[in-house]
């Protein structure tokens, strides 16, 4: 059996969506999502186009994952850039790109919730990242995938404290909900309106699974292992697409992630 860690089993199920001849969003600061993107470019969706957020291009080529100099990497395989507004009001209607967003707080419909943590918005717990352009993609999108990089009820809630990703709600008049989520526990989706367990990831249980989960999940009939990377997927990872490791960053914290930030840097010949 191939040896991996749980980023790489993440980016490898994220690629796993990937349908060759789609256009990918790519986030601002998402690379485990990039990993897995251009993982899919490099196996089994060789067409795949990229429509990057740092200034807003469509690009045919890819560039690895990195802190420094990302923009300029990204912004110099460009085709085309284009503005905000017409990114947002021409394009992306037209061309329905598969994005991954990630979620403070997702419930079991797939509201989710970027805004901020404690319901006046005015006094907040904590003031989140911000929505971007979420509730504009998701209002109308049929192409909306989420990933959680540690699964905890701090995430998986009953309520969501503010709706900026629209779920699978009545009154959505366009677009659906989330189709699908990869966590460091499993995958799931919303075949019913509601999130549902389909795979759980080699070592972990169903229990573990709702035990960290703050509502009552689906289950799917057919629940199984999650199927593992295989070793050319490994390769491709670790020695061409994300040598430096950058994806780590989204699942790391406290010295682990400062120690990785400061290798990566150092590479860059930022420090």
């Amino acid at each position: 059996m191939v040896d991996f860690t749980i980023d790489e089993l993440i980016s490898v199920c994220i690629s796993r969506q990937v349908v060759d001849g789609e256009v990918l969003a790519q986030g601002i600061n998402t690379p485990l999502v990039m990993a897995g993107f251009i993982l899919a470019q490099c196996t089994h969706a060789p067409d795949v186009r990229f429509a990057s957020a740092i200034g807003q291009g469509l690009c045919q080529d890819w560039a690895s994952p990195g802190i420094s100099r990302i923009e300029q990497l990204w912004l110099d395989k460009a085709l085309i850039h284009v503005g905000f507004a017409t990114a947002a009001a021409d394009l992306l209607p037209k061309y329905n790109p598969k994005e991954f967003f990630r979620p403070a707080q997702v419930d079991a419909l797939g509201n989710f919730n970027n805004v901020a943590f404690g319901r006046d918005y005015q006094h907040p717990r904590m003031r989140l990242p911000g929505t971007g352009g979420i509730p504009d993609v998701t209002t109308y999108s049929s192409h909306v995938y989420l990933y959680v990089p540690r699964h905890s009820r701090v995430t998986f809630v009953e309520q969501v404290d503010f709706i900026s990703g629209l779920g699978h709600v009545p009154q959505r008049k366009r677009g659906s909900g989330p189709l699908y989520l990869v966590s460091d526990l499993g995958q799931f989706d919303w075949a019913n309106g509601r999130m549902r367990l389909v795979t759980y990831h080699p070592g972990v249980t169903i229990e573990r699974i709702q035990k960290k989960t703050g509502f009552e999940l689906e289950i799917a009939s057919d629940v199984h292992e999650t199927l593992p990377p295989t070793a050319e997927e490994i390769r491709l990872l670790r020695e061409k697409i994300d040598p430096r490791g950058v994806r780590k960053l989204e699942i790391l914290g406290g010295s682990a992630r400062k120690e990785l930030l400061r290798d990566i840097l150092q590479h860059e010949d930022v420090l």
